[in-house]
């Protein structure tokens, strides 16, 4: 039987390019997770693993998708070997359970972990780059300007907070979170 495998990252992300690619190939059986690749214990990975049988086929896109790291690769892969599973990276081609086919495994492996991270580092060195500016902060950006929750804790002062609420689009958590923060800074 074959079976599929698509993994994205971030609950943002889709895994419809994925999930398509794995059917055109004939998978009978995808899984499928939005869960961090980082991480060794994806709980629809494992469950894929439990259900892999001999002759079975696991079929991936790209070899991100399956391990991070490349001694988690080469283990996995021996491991579905030593069962009779024939492992299929659509980008790379069948893993073949031969010395050579295990060495271009193991040397894709190392290259997909180095690319990682090198992704790791180039975003460290931008955060510590970022993190020298004055205006910087951590985390998704605000979404109302500082104008905007000025005039807002300004209104604050003949209205109620549902109605500057109601009037601005401004949450009352985030008001009386800014107003702090600006009190804080005086």
């Amino acid at each position: 039987m074959k079976y599929g495998y698509a993994r994205v990252s971030t609950i943002a992300q889709d895994l419809e390019g994925q999930i398509q690619a794995l059917q055109a190939e004939g998978c009978e059986v995808i899984y499928k997770e939005k869960f961090t690749g980082t991480k060794t214990d994806r709980p629809e990975f494992n469950k894929l693993l439990k259900a892999l049988h001999e002759g079975d086929t696991l079929t991936i896109t790209k070899l991100d998708r399956f391990a991070r790291s490349a001694v988690e690769g080469i283990q996995t892969v021996n491991a579905l070997f030593a069962r009779g599973v024939k492992v299929h990276i659509l980008n790379m081609g069948l893993v073949e359970d031969t010395p050579t086919g295990r060495l271009i495994f193991n040397i894709l492996s190392s290259f997909a972990e180095f690319e990682r991270d090198m992704i790791v580092e180039r975003t460290q060195e931008g955060k510590a780059l970022a993190k020298q500016r004055d205006d910087f902060r951590e985390g998704r950006p605000r979404k109302h300007s500082k104008q905007q929750i000025i005039h807002a804790i300004g209104l604050l002062k003949t209205h109620t907070y549902k109605e500057v609420e109601a009037m601005t689009g401004i949450k009352k958590r985030t008001l009386i979170n800014r107003k702090n923060e600006l009190e804080a800074k005086q």
